[in-house]
């Protein structure tokens, strides 16, 4: 979100954003997302109402707060992108558990994100889901997937076992990968 005001407000404005987005990656990683926003505003040493014209919802503040690591999973995807599809596919779901598993929060982020009608490519969610929609796609183009399985049945599965395995990757990968081989054949 830009800042409304000109001027010397900006450095401000900029100090709060930043105190904000530290204050809430502590407390969700600490407390999941459904960590009080009145707490990220008092460690932060904002008010409420900054808080609010910073990041107008939850999911809001969520995103910024995911933003980097999901980033780095785009990234990634793209390498995976380019190789053997079966491979691709499950080295991006086996990354993205574990990433999911050990980043507290974000899985419950990414469903929020799948809740609504038509989501924006550029949230944390679309992001996901478009990756896996090519990586889906490239595995089906050589029948490495089952071809009822569907980009958005795999982040539902992900997003399950990454709560089920919170903390624990190694459990996550595990679980994820007994259920890929009924999958993947």
């Amino acid at each position: 979100m830009a800042n409304p005001k000109a001027g010397p407000q900006r450095s401000d404005w900029q100090r709060n954003h930043e105190r904000l987005l530290a204050a809430a990656a502590a407390l969700v990683a600490r407390d999941g997302a459904q960590v009080s926003l009145e707490e990220i505003a008092r460690d932060a040493g904002v008010g409420s109402a900054t808080l609010h014209r910073h990041f107008p919802s939850r999911q809001a503040l969520l995103e910024e707060v995911f933003r980097d690591e999901v980033e780095r999973l785009r990234r990634r995807a793209g390498e995976l992108a380019g190789g053997d599809p079966r491979t691709g596919l499950v080295t991006w779901l086996e990354e993205l558990t574990t990433a999911a598993a050990n980043t507290r929060g974000l899985p419950a982020s990414l469903a929020a994100g799948a809740d609504v009608d038509s989501p924006a490519v550029d949230t944390c969610h679309g992001i996901v889901r478009e990756a896996t929609v090519v990586l889906v796609n490239h595995a089906l183009t050589v029948a490495a997937v089952r071809s009822e399985v569907s980009p958005d049945d795999l982040l539902t599965l992900v997003e399950a076992v990454s709560r089920i395995a919170e903390g624990d990757p190694l459990t996550a990968r595990r679980l994820l990968r007994l259920t890929l081989d009924g999958i993947c054949p």
